[in-house]
């Protein structure tokens, strides 16, 4: 029994790579995927092998980053695909840069947008990392009808 199953571990293993799914590809015109590839500009404040921090090029805060996977899932909503160390490493990060720029103990707020009605408007999973000063208390109250 215990060869029988050694036998099919090894076997998983030499195979595994030619059974998995290939990862989707990203859009040509994500904007995201292109700083992550270093060929569209940022303003860099953090990189390891999964994630990208920068700033944000319309901040709504003094301190106002972006924090992506450098692989691309479009949302939150996707987040299953990333692997797991991705994932912890969007976290750690948020974490990292909040502590960098000084907001880490003053106060920080971590907000990511996933889909149309939400606010999303790149396509490509991302945190924003926002403080600095007094933040407003209720983020989410809807604009009044028109």
């Amino acid at each position: 029994m215990r060869r029988a199953l050694a036998l099919l571990a090894a076997f998983a293993l030499a195979t595994g790579p030619t059974l998995r799914a290939e990862a989707p590809k990203a859009p040509a015109d994500c904007i995201f995927c292109r700083i992550a590839a270093g060929t569209a500009p940022s303003r860099k404040v953090y990189e390891d092998p999964y994630v990208l921090a920068f700033w944000d090029i319309r901040p709504r805060a003094k301190v106002h980053l972006l924090v992506i996977p450098k692989q691309h899932v479009a949302s939150l909503k996707e987040l299953d695909e990333l692997p797991a160390e991705a994932r912890a490493a969007l976290l750690s990060a948020c974490v990292r840069v909040a502590r960098e720029e000084g907001i880490l103990d003053s106060g920080f707020r971590v907000i990511a947008n996933s889909g149309q009605d939400a606010g999303q408007s790149v396509f490509h999973l991302h945190f924003h990392v926002v403080g600095g000063e007094k933040l407003r208390e209720d983020a989410i109250t809807r604009d009044p009808a028109k």
